[in-house]
């Protein structure tokens, strides 16, 4: 699995952040100098991601990283993450750090492993695509770990996708929808037209005009249902995408109901998984 790599720049950002003028604890103690060990484990069971950025933050101090597991590994809990051995001054400085970005990394990973894992035991073909609302300068982060747990981004930015919302829509109220998707075709041949709809009439209407994805917005699991056999009794070649709302206690239903991708933001605010750290003299 290849997963995004954070530049170094951005990992010295989170250092300095933290310890932009030093560890004062530390220092005052006098202990700075002095060998020591830290280790990273999993307490409870989680998809790891961001464990190749712990071991850079912690490297950039000047410690030696030995990293066991890779983002993407399942864990049981008490599963090794990785050894660090230096001096208890880089070992410090690094700590804090590295560990929230583990635990919220693999807080996401996991979360999305589930929502993957729920949806493929039904249709082991099936998608889940996360989309772009991370919090605003963690994109970078968010993006890896959702990829840690199996899915893949649904769009990174406006730049990259054509996605056209009913509030495109409303300024174009002279072409019909089937002028609209030509438009697009002409104008930009090697991308796919992804239109979003709030209905089930609305998302017939696309299908027929050729668009590429239906993305469904906010429908039911039985909405869902009705598109999809719409689709196959009039020989609609698009794709349908259910989005909004979609989770881990729901993603088997859309899977069921035969939704060709789930779209969601779920795992962005799920809550961390909890990294064991033990620092101690070597």
């Amino acid at each position: 699995m290849s997963l995004p790599v954070l530049p170094d720049t951005l990992l010295a950002d989170f250092l300095a952040d933290d310890v932009r003028l030093g560890d004062l604890t530390t220092h005052l103690l006098g202990i700075a100098s002095q060998p020591a060990l830290m280790t990273f484990a999993a307490r409870q069971p989680l998809v790891l991601a961001g464990a190749e950025e712990a071991a850079r933050i912690i490297e950039m101090t000047g410690a030696t990283v030995e990293l066991h597991q890779a983002s993407g590994a399942r864990l049981a809990a008490d599963g090794a993450i990785l050894r660090a051995v230096g001096s208890a001054g880089e070992l410090h400085r690094s700590w804090k750090v590295a560990q929230t970005l583990v635990e919220i990394a693999s807080g996401i990973a996991t979360a999305t492993r589930s929502i993957v894992d729920a949806a493929q035991a039904v249709r082991s073909n099936i998608a889940v695509a996360c989309t772009r609302k991370t919090v605003p300068g963690a994109k970078l982060l968010s993006i890896k770990a959702i990829m840690a747990g199996g899915a893949t981004p649904h769009r990174l930015g406006l730049s990259e996708t054509i996605l056209v919302f009913e509030e495109h829509r409303c300024f174009l109220t002279d072409q019909s929808p089937g002028q609209i998707v030509d438009r697009l075709r002409r104008a930009s041949p090697e991308k796919k037209i992804v239109i979003e709809v709030a209905t089930a009439a609305v998302a017939v209407l696309w299908a027929e005009a050729g668009a590429d994805v239906i993305q469904a917005e906010k429908f039911s699991v039985s909405e869902i249902a009705t598109t999809v056999a719409e689709f196959r009794r009039a020989g609609f070649s698009a794709l349908l995408a259910a989005a909004g709302g979609v989770n881990a206690e729901n993603a088997a239903d859309y899977a069921r109901a035969g939704a060709d991708i789930l779209v969601t933001s779920a795992p962005y605010v799920a809550k961390p998984r909890d990294v064991q750290v033990k620092l101690t003299p070597k």
